[in-house]
């Protein structure tokens, strides 16, 4: 709606809304689900095709669309991220105070809801909760806000009216609570904010402390996704509470595909909660290696991908030619013994035995045995059940092309090692040529200080970014393969139905558990600068990441151990230490974003569905996209062979601080930069510098080409990626 246009007769908006809702349209008001207030200038509805006719005829409505679905994007981490160390002078103020000052920084997570009982959320010597907290924790028959809710877990709320129309009839036997049944939402909420628990494990395996990155930050947990999802309005509607609420952090473990920004839910959402100073991280997706396959790409986002730590489950197949091969598990149970016995790959009833589908095997050739299964299309722990259902007593599970050398551990209801793609291969080949095929899996625990990593994840999602290329993302990785945390008790560890296994902690895989990571680190950076803006938040975060693994060597791909670029990785992996202190800053305002939108060529109506402003002229718009003060660059060679771009630091470092620039150049590529110094007389003070790019005449063009600009002195490094495309996708 043109919600600066709301006639003084009403009160409210919504009761304006609601009004001219019925004037238009001959439904009822029933028929509105939401009306927005802080993140969105509208309401959500069921309405038929005609009623949305008639709506979008009318001159106070900006535009009507359709509500879209979003999916999920599915304990060492601190340790690995140094955060179990002194975490050094931020600026002469010890842990113990960066501690004291993030009781006061609340994260909200929009997710499957919470496991309130779980010992990550314990309050213990927490102090009151913050007096400008204006959240609460909703009632129902299985969530009682007195004794589930306390000064760790401060508000928990539930959205599910959109998802309610959307699955009418289907979604009825869904307990209304903000209790967590799939335990997606507990896993995240406590990785980002959870607190410290001594012996935790998975059935043994990762035994150890398990805390969140922020420790002593507040959750607020917001469900918005059910079984079959979670719908935008909903979403919606739990972003605009939690901005009323008074959260700090964002974090939103989910997406969709890529829209433009008018049409993205999320992206609407989280512009209205940058404004109000709100951080806002969210997962880049699940679909990688595939170029292109990111999600929640807007600017004002920090998108998060995956990359593995240093912690490994290994697992064995040796075959009856003796040779051994080394997999991932994290099957618990008694084991297989040492016996070898027969090895049978796709033996059964129709052509998606390979694959081990449900149904497709024949349990009179599979019984007693190991059988191979394809990874790919059904879930993995639901091939092992399959497996086991038709009386077979052990898996290998092997990678195709498709997902590579990447392993993710499962914990598998029966004896089944993972393999990569090249392994596969080799017992695949094995069964091909011996008569009777036979084998034994063994598994060999935990284990730490694995090298190399980080390793880029291989389903972590690709650049290029489609909706808009001249913004580079994803914007940083973060620990996401193999990550555990808490658990809900309404499920066992696979999620599977048939899984009747309870556990405190879980392990998992996804950008899922990468976000929440940074979702934590933001808020730990909130509570050491709470003058900083979302976008100064961001840039400290990617400036100083970091783009070596501990072996010294640039990071790879763990999709087939290529070096990985910043389409995949961003500006790097995250440093918790350095970020506290990054010396300089990109900082951007809401009008800069403004700007922003204009240049997309975007409609007025368009930019204020999102920027929700009364009067936007686009008098001040870019050029182009990629004058954005953003962080890192994404230049796009088109009909000119020179791109240039100005960009404004700011010092939060020390007075008198001076930066020289140093560039790295693709060889097809000449970048210069003037200034080449910086001289910053005070804190605060903010400078300008502007990078020439020139695509060189007569060498052939590459598909992309990556390089960077720093600015550096004694103590800082302040480091931006470069990618180049000659091509648009």
């Amino acid at each position: 709606m043109k919600h600066h246009q709301k006639p003084t007769s009403y009160a409210t908006q919504s009761e304006w809304y609601s009004d001219h809702f019925q004037t238009l349209t001959s439904a009822s008001s029933d028929s509105i689900l939401y009306t927005y207030d802080a993140a969105y200038p509208g309401f959500a509805a069921a309405l038929s095709p005609s009623e949305v006719e008639s709506l979008r005829q009318s001159d106070a409505v900006l535009g009507v669309y359709e509500d879209t679905v979003y999916t999920l994007h599915t304990t060492r981490t601190p340790e690995f991220l140094g955060l179990d160390t002194e975490l050094g002078p931020w600026t002469g103020h010890s842990i113990q105070e960066l501690n004291q000052a993030s009781q006061d920084v609340i994260i909200g997570v929009l997710d499957t809801g919470i496991w309130p009982e779980s010992m990550s959320f314990n309050d213990v010597n927490m102090p009151n909760v913050p007096s400008r907290w204006r959240g609460e924790c909703q009632a129902a028959a299985d969530f009682d806000p007195k004794n589930h809710c306390n000064k760790k877990l401060i508000g928990a709320r539930f959205f599910s009216r959109g998802y309610a129309m959307a699955v009418s009839g289907e979604g009825e036997n869904e307990l209304q609570s903000p209790r967590d049944n799939d335990g997606h939402g507990t896993h995240t909420a406590s990785t980002a904010a959870g607190n410290l628990v001594r012996n935790a494990s998975l059935l043994g395996y990762a035994k150890g402390n398990a805390r969140g990155m922020a420790t002593h930050a507040r959750i607020a947990a917001y469900k918005v996704c059910w079984k079959s999802g979670c719908l935008g309005s909903d979403i919606l509607a739990a972003i605009d509470r939690a901005i009323l609420d008074g959260v700090d952090v964002l974090s939103m473990s989910l997406g969709g595909g890529s829209a433009p920004y008018s049409r993205d839910t999320i992206a609407v959402g989280a512009f209205a909660a940058m404004e109000k100073g709100i951080v806002v991280s969210c997962s880049a997706g699940n679909s990688g290696p595939a170029k292109a396959s990111l999600a929640n790409v807007a600017p004002w986002i920090l998108t998060v991908g995956a990359g593995t730590i240093d912690r490994d489950f290994p697992a064995f197949a040796t075959l009856g030619n003796g040779k051994k091969f080394t997999g991932m598990s994290l099957y618990s149970g008694k084991g297989m013994g040492k016996k070898m016995v027969e090895l049978v790959y796709n033996k059964g009833s129709n052509s998606s035995s390979n694959l081990c589908m449900p149904g497709s095997l024949d349990p009179k050739i599979v019984r007693g045995k190991v059988v191979l299964c394809d990874r790919g299309v059904n879930a993995r722990v639901e091939k092992g059940a399959v497996v086991r259902d038709a009386g077979g007593v052990g898996m290998i599970l092997a990678n195709t092309e498709e997902s590579g050398e990447e392993l993710v551990a499962d914990s598998h209801l029966l004896p089944a090692v993972a393999v990569g793609r090249k392994v596969g291969d080799v017992i695949r080949e094995y069964l091909k040529t011996e008569k009777r095929a036979t084998a034994v899996l063994s598994f060999g625990g935990t284990v730490v200080n694995v090298k190399p990593s980080p390793v880029v994840a291989a389903f972590s999602s690709r650049g290029p970014n489609m909706v808009t290329p001249e913004i580079l993302k994803p914007d940083v990785i973060g620990p996401g393969v193999n990550i555990l945390a808490a658990w809900s008790q309404a499920v066992g560890p696979t999620g599977l139905a048939k899984d009747k296994r309870k556990t405190q902690f879980n392990i998992m895989s996804g950008t899922s558990m990468s976000c929440p990571h940074i979702s934590g680190l933001a808020a730990l950076l909130k509570a050491a600068h709470p003058e900083w803006s979302p976008s100064a938040i961001k840039s400290a975060l990617m400036t100083t990441s970091y783009t070596v693994d501990n072996t010294n060597s640039s990071l790879r791909d763990a999709a087939d151990y290529s070096l990985s670029t910043p389409f995949a990785h961003g500006a790097g992996h995250v440093d918790p230490h350095k970020a506290l202190t990054p010396g300089l800053v990109y900082d951007a305002t809401p009008e800069d974003y403004i700007s922003f939108l204009c240049s997309l060529d975007y409609t007025i109506e368009m930019i204020q569905t999102i920027a929700k402003r009364p009067n936007i002229t686009c008098a001040k718009k870019f050029r182009d996209p990629g004058q954005l003060n953003y962080p890192s660059f994404s230049v796009l060679f088109g009909k000119s062979r020179v791109v240039r771009y100005t960009r404004e630091l700011t010092n939060v470092g020390v007075a008198g601080s001076v930066y020289q620039v140093l560039v790295e150049a693709p060889r097809n590529v000449v970048m210069s930069v003037k200034p080449s110094k910086l001289v910053f007389r005070n804190v605060g003070d903010k400078l300008s510098y502007t990078v020439t790019f020139v695509s060189q005449k007569g060498v052939s063009p590459l598909r992309n080409a990556f390089g960077s600009i720093s600015w550096t002195n004694a103590q800082y490094q302040v480091k931006s990626p470069v990618a180049f495309s000659w091509t648009r996708l």
